[in-house]
């Protein structure tokens, strides 16, 4: 049978460790004072932890944020433009100096008629003086006025002027008389029509315009170089001690005719002569 006697020592152990557990222990000083030294001993290591996450953590956002705010983009950049084996071989000369002209200067020589222009497809390609053609700058190809010209183009439709300097020959189409750059074109509203009247000023020279210079008679242009090499037999027949060369150009196959001296007037008898059914014959003169 179970005794209903209470165990006194029993109970008092009990009500202790229960006292205990709710009421913490009283800790001696010198312990209080072993744990503040191990904290202070211990406290520069956690601090340096701590920045060196805070600096990562850091880091981490400021790296998202640029991602987030640089938008990438693909570029398509064009391959630069190739050079011609002759524009290869050739030095370029520097980019055409700025013209500076007198604009008061009288005017040495006139002409009016269709102005058109030509660009990508003769871009960074020698030209008749010798320089790369750029067709961003102020120049202009014409058959017959003396190489490095200065000459004032004006559109007869809406009076926009340029100057320009010529450096190339052309055009050789019907009765355009001068090819201007893209540049220039644009400078007077030939660029968007293609082709326009303009009326050509000429300020400066560097040789007489009317008399002397070196000339040819150039002819095409040929879909075949067999054309070429046909016209080309016929006048090494009918002109004796000429000189004729066969070419290939940007628009086809051509034919030039220099007579002895390269004199004007031999030119032009030879050039009033020649008549052909595919092509046209032009007046060129070469200096």
């Amino acid at each position: 049978m179970r005794s209903n006697r209470i165990d006194l020592p029993r109970l008092r152990a009990h009500n202790r460790t229960i006292v205990e557990f709710l009421v913490p222990r009283p800790i001696h000083p010198s312990r209080i004072r072993s744990r503040a030294r191990a904290m202070v001993s211990t406290r520069p290591y956690c601090t340096l932890v701590r920045t060196l996450l805070y600096a990562a953590l850091l880091a981490l956002v400021l790296s998202a944020a640029g991602c987030a705010g640089k938008k990438q983009t693909a570029r398509n950049v064009p391959p630069a433009p190739s050079l011609t084996p002759e524009a290869a071989s050739a030095k370029p000369s520097p980019s055409t100096p700025s013209i500076h002209v007198d604009p008061h200067a009288p005017v040495l020589w006139s002409q009016t008629g269709y102005a058109s222009w030509y660009g990508p497809k003769y871009h960074n390609k020698k030209t008749a003086n010798g320089e790369i053609y750029n067709q961003n700058e102020m120049t202009a190809a014409h058959n017959t006025l003396p190489l490095n010209s200065i000459v004032r183009v004006v559109n007869l439709k809406n009076k926009q002027s340029a100057v320009v300097r010529i450096t190339d020959r052309g055009p050789f189409v019907g009765d355009r008389i001068i090819d201007l750059s893209v540049a220039a074109a644009k400078a007077v509203n030939v660029y968007l029509p293609g082709t326009a009247q303009v009326r050509l000023d000429v300020l400066q020279a560097p040789h007489p315009i009317e008399t002397g210079g070196r000339w040819c008679v150039q002819i095409g242009a040929f879909e075949t170089s067999s054309s070429a090499k046909h016209l080309k037999d016929k006048l090494l027949d009918r002109y004796p001690g000429s000189q004729v060369l066969q070419f290939q150009g940007p628009t086809g196959y051509w034919v030039r005719i220099r007579v002895a001296q390269d004199d004007k007037e031999k030119t032009r008898e030879v050039y009033r002569h020649t008549h052909v059914k595919e092509g046209a014959a032009f007046m060129v003169r070469l200096d």
